[in-house]
Protein backbone atom coordinates (compact mmCIF):
# COMPACT_ATOMS: atom_id res chain seq x y z
CA UNK A 1 0.00 0.00 0.00
CA UNK A 2 0.99 3.79 -0.66
CA UNK A 3 1.90 6.04 2.05
CA UNK A 4 -0.48 8.79 1.94
CA UNK A 5 0.23 12.08 3.57
CA UNK A 6 -2.07 15.08 4.63
CA UNK A 7 -1.40 18.71 6.09
CA UNK A 8 -4.33 19.10 8.01
CA UNK A 9 -4.51 22.99 9.59
CA UNK A 10 -7.51 24.83 11.22
CA UNK A 11 -10.64 23.51 13.16
CA UNK A 12 -12.55 22.47 10.59
CA UNK A 13 -13.35 18.42 10.33
CA UNK A 14 -11.62 16.79 6.86
CA UNK A 15 -11.54 13.78 5.55
CA UNK A 16 -8.56 12.11 5.27
CA UNK A 17 -9.80 8.59 3.51
CA UNK A 18 -13.23 8.52 1.70
CA UNK A 19 -15.38 5.31 1.64
CA UNK A 20 -14.49 3.55 -1.64
CA UNK A 21 -10.77 4.28 -1.55
CA UNK A 22 -9.94 0.89 -1.57
CA UNK A 23 -7.36 1.67 1.68
CA UNK A 24 -6.26 -0.95 4.18
CA UNK A 25 -5.23 0.78 7.18
CA UNK A 26 -2.30 -0.44 9.60
CA UNK A 27 -0.87 2.90 11.31
CA UNK A 28 -1.46 6.36 11.26
CA UNK A 29 1.56 9.20 12.58
CA UNK A 30 0.08 12.42 14.00
CA UNK A 31 2.39 15.35 14.13
CA UNK A 32 1.58 18.57 15.79
CA UNK A 33 3.82 21.17 13.88
CA UNK A 34 2.78 24.30 15.14
CA UNK A 35 5.30 26.41 16.89
CA UNK A 36 3.72 27.54 19.51
CA UNK A 37 0.50 25.68 20.43
CA UNK A 38 -0.62 22.37 21.47
CA UNK A 39 -4.23 20.93 19.79
CA UNK A 40 -6.76 18.49 20.61
CA UNK A 41 -7.30 15.74 18.34
CA UNK A 42 -10.32 13.87 17.65
CA UNK A 43 -9.98 10.82 14.91
CA UNK A 44 -12.52 8.67 14.13
CA UNK A 45 -14.30 6.84 11.28
CA UNK A 46 -17.89 6.72 10.18
CA UNK A 47 -20.45 4.70 7.99
CA UNK A 48 -23.55 5.78 6.45
CA UNK A 49 -26.28 4.06 8.80
CA UNK A 50 -24.16 2.61 11.55
CA UNK A 51 -22.53 5.85 12.83
CA UNK A 52 -19.49 7.45 14.06
CA UNK A 53 -16.70 5.30 15.82
CA UNK A 54 -13.46 6.81 17.50
CA UNK A 55 -9.82 5.95 17.44
CA UNK A 56 -8.89 9.08 19.35
CA UNK A 57 -11.26 11.42 21.28
CA UNK A 58 -10.17 14.96 22.57
CA UNK A 59 -6.26 13.30 22.65
CA UNK A 60 -3.63 16.47 23.80
CA UNK A 61 -0.74 16.59 20.84
CA UNK A 62 1.73 18.88 22.66
CA UNK A 63 4.01 21.43 20.14
CA UNK A 64 5.86 19.08 18.46
CA UNK A 65 4.74 15.57 19.77
CA UNK A 66 4.58 12.79 17.25
CA UNK A 67 1.97 9.95 18.02
CA UNK A 68 1.79 7.07 16.73
CA UNK A 69 -1.19 5.00 16.55
CA UNK A 70 -0.47 1.46 14.95
CA UNK A 71 -2.93 -0.60 16.63
CA UNK A 72 -5.05 -0.24 13.89
CA UNK A 73 -6.95 -2.17 10.94
CA UNK A 74 -9.75 -1.23 8.99
CA UNK A 75 -9.87 -0.96 5.13
CA UNK A 76 -12.47 1.17 3.58
CA UNK A 77 -13.80 -0.64 0.64
CA UNK A 78 -16.61 0.71 -1.55
CA UNK A 79 -19.69 1.31 0.98
CA UNK A 80 -17.42 0.81 3.64
CA UNK A 81 -15.57 3.32 6.37
CA UNK A 82 -14.06 6.58 5.87
CA UNK A 83 -11.47 8.27 8.36
CA UNK A 84 -11.96 11.91 9.26
CA UNK A 85 -9.90 14.08 11.64
CA UNK A 86 -11.33 17.31 13.52
CA UNK A 87 -8.53 19.31 15.09
CA UNK A 88 -9.44 21.81 18.38
CA UNK A 89 -7.37 24.99 19.33
CA UNK A 90 -5.91 25.30 22.82
CA UNK A 91 -5.01 28.78 22.20
CA UNK A 92 -6.01 31.78 19.29
CA UNK A 93 -3.85 30.29 16.94
CA UNK A 94 -4.83 27.52 14.32
CA UNK A 95 -3.54 23.82 14.85
CA UNK A 96 -1.65 22.23 12.40
CA UNK A 97 -0.86 18.67 11.64
CA UNK A 98 1.07 15.98 9.75
CA UNK A 99 -0.84 13.07 9.08
CA UNK A 100 0.65 10.59 7.56
CA UNK A 101 -1.05 6.81 6.92
CA UNK A 102 0.17 3.80 5.98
Amino acid sequence: MATLHHNISGELTQELLAAGDNVNVSKISLTNIHADTKCTVDLYIEKKLKGMFYLLKAVELPIGATLIYDDIKFSNKTDEFALYIKLTKSASETPTVDVIIS
